[in-house]
Order: structure tokens, then C-alpha cells, then sequence
């Protein structure tokens, strides 16, 4: 079963007027992750596609999204599939994947249908190129590893950078994925806005009574949302992304817009902050 919604892009300004349920409704990522289902965002921020897919012992093919306008997805986009569950495979081009937890697969233009199977459960990024790259599993040991942040600012934490120009070449697509250290709550701080590129995150490994306030909006507006395991953000251009758990966590972040340099972003003092 596939389910697609769209969300359509939201400027700063009409941001500023949106209460707690507007928010959540434009920006909170949430009920991806269904048993036996595919379930999608189409959005219109660099077109990005997130979403779940979740076997539970059938297997699930990926294929038609009518709203990407496509006989097939992968047709005039690229993909990257994270597993954040148990170990399972996903299947390309006639090609077996076996994941484990945290492993990441790039799937390049033009790949065909994507059939998910096992015990896993796959977060699903895609974004528009221009350009056939190699499908590649990356795993966990492949990925270059940053380690930024201390203890006494609470946000010692290792960034895993898996497609990402440092390991291979995509079209647009960043993803990695950060892990926070015992005792360290803050994910990005200072925060930073990056105007070329959108960012979704997703947060993973909280237990069920713990939480992460995510910040968003312009530094001069900022506004933030409550969110759970399996939650996420979209993030705009224009907007912040940082925020505070009540425990360690990990998060997926993925980008997509006009160019793919890690470090293309503008950092926001705490005392530029509102």
C-alpha cells in the first residue's frame, strides 16, 4: 500500500502566524513508519520525497509516485534508503541489499522499482538530478566520521557522513547521520541556516516518554515543535534547525538545493537568537 501527500512550501513570513497545529501540519514529519505500508512526503522544498516503508513479512515494491510525474520514481530522481530497524533487504535492479541498522543505500537515476523486505525499517529520501550515479550500500564503518561538541556544552556528538562528498558523488542528495553522546542533548548549536538547500531530519532512538524541542524559523523569529521517536522536520531554506532532547538521541539529516558542500551554511550566535 502507497500513500503520498503533499506539502507545499511555506514562506517566513506567513510562518509567523501559525500556532502549534499549523506548524506541525506544514513542517512535522510523522506516521511514516506503518506496518505493511509505504507511506510518503512529496514536498515542494527542492522537491524533496521523505518517507517509510515497513514490511512486516511481505514484501513492499516502490515504484509509480504520480506525483513525481514519472512512469517510475527513480526515472528522473536518485534515492537514499537508511535502515533504522532490524536487519532486512532491499532489492535494485536485480540486485539484494542486505542492511543492518544504520546502514545507508544510495540508488542512482534510472534504477527502477525498489522492493523492501526483512525485518527492517527503511527511511526513504529522494530529490530530482540530472545525472545517473552507481547504486552503492555504505555502511556504517565507510562513512567519514566528524567528532564536534563537548560535554560541558552538552552537544559532544559524532556526525557520520555517508552520501556525502567525502565518501561518493551524488547529484544533490547529502545524508548522514549524527550521534549524540550520553549526557549530551543540543544537536546543532550555534545554530545555522543554509539558504542554497532545504533539510529534513529525523529522530531516532529515544525511548517512548522522551522527546527533542525542535527549533525552527528565522533567527529573529524563532518558533519550535515537540518532537517524538520516528519524528521529524522539514526544514526550509529560510529556517534554523537545532534543538534539545531530554536524553541522547540519533538523527538523520538530509539535504537537497543548489549545491552539495557540507559547509555551506551562515552559523546564528545564541545572542543573534529570538
Amino acid at each position: 500500500m502507497l500513500t503520498v501527500e503533499t506539502r507545499y512550501a511555506i514562506d517566513p513570513n506567513a510562518a509567523k502566524s501559525f500556532d502549534t497545529a499549523a506548524l506541525r501540519k506544514n513542517f512535522l514529519v510523522d506516521n511514516i513508519f506503518l506496518s505493511g505500508e509505504i507511506r510518503l512526503i512529496y514536498t515542494h522544498y527542492d522537491r524533496m520525497i521523505v518517507g517509510g516503508a515497513v514490511p512486516n513479512g511481505a514484501p513492499l515494491t516502490l515504484d509509480k509516485v504520480a506525483e513525481a510525474g514519472t512512469d517510475t520514481v527513480l526515472e528522473r530522481r536518485e534515492m537514499t534508503i537508511v535502515n533504522i530497524g532490524a536487519p532486512g533487504t532491499v532489492s535494485v535492479a536485480n540486485t539484494d541489499y542486505e542492511m543492518d541498522k544504520g546502514d545507508m543505500l544510495y540508488i542512482g537515476m534510472g534504477s527502477g522499482p525498489i522492493t523492501f523486505s526483512g525485518a527492517g525499517r527503511y527511511y526513504i529520501l529522494s530529490a530530482p538530478a540530472h545525472k545517473t550515479y552507481p547504486t552503492r550500500l555504505i555502511k556504517i564503518a565507510d562513512a567519514a566520521v566528524v567528532e564536534l561538541g563537548s560535554s560541558r556544552q552538552a552537544n559532544k556528538r559524532k556526525i557520520h557522513q555517508f552520501v556525502h562528498p567525502l565518501v561518493m558523488t551524488s547529484c544533490q542528495l547529502v545524508v548522514g547521520m549524527t550521534m549524540l553522546e550520553a549526557g549530551s542533548v543540543w544537536n546543532t548549536m550555534p545554530a545555522h541556516v543554509h539558504d542554497r538547500r532545504m533539510e529534513a531530519y529525523l529522530y531516532i532512538d529515544l525511548a517512548e516518554d522522551e522527546g527533542v524541542i525542535h527549533l525552527m524559523g528565522e533567527p529573529n523569529e524563532t518558533r519550535h515543535m515537540v518532537v517524538r521517536n520516528e519524528q521529524g522536520a522539514l526544514s526550509p531554506p529560510w529556517s534554523i534547525h537545532s534543538g534539545a532532547g531530554t536524553s541522547s538521541y540519533t538523527f538523520i539529516w538530509a539535504m537537497a538545493g543548489d549545491n552539495v558542500d557540507y559547509t555551506d551554511m551562515d552559523f546564528v550566535s545564541i545572542d543573534n537568537l529570538k
